[in-house]
């Protein structure tokens, strides 16, 4: 049986890493999330040390995690030089 976890599990891509243009909205750094059939956008909220500037300049990698913030789909950047997986 297909739970409702494992539905919005794999339409906000939880675990995936993508290449991400981030933006300033409503205090936090924010992204549209790469998957059009996802409900939410990202919350960039954990790895944020790792940035030299706010928002980045770049596209950085962020990582998607398994919960929620501020009605957004909470994410960490993992590496801001190199490319993501998807």
């Amino acid at each position: 049986m297909t739970s409702i976890r494992d539905v919005l599990g794999d339409s906000l891509a939880v675990g995936e890493r993508f290449r991400l243009s981030l933006a300033e909205r409503d205090g936090r750094l924010v992204a549209d999330h790469p998957n059009e059939a996802s409900p939410l956008d990202i919350a960039v909220v954990e790895g944020l040390d790792r940035l030299e500037e706010r928002p980045p300049a770049e596209p950085v990698t962020v990582e998607i995690l398994g919960r929620t913030v501020d009605g957004r789909v909470a994410g960490r950047v993992v590496d801001p030089n190199r490319n993501g997986t998807a």
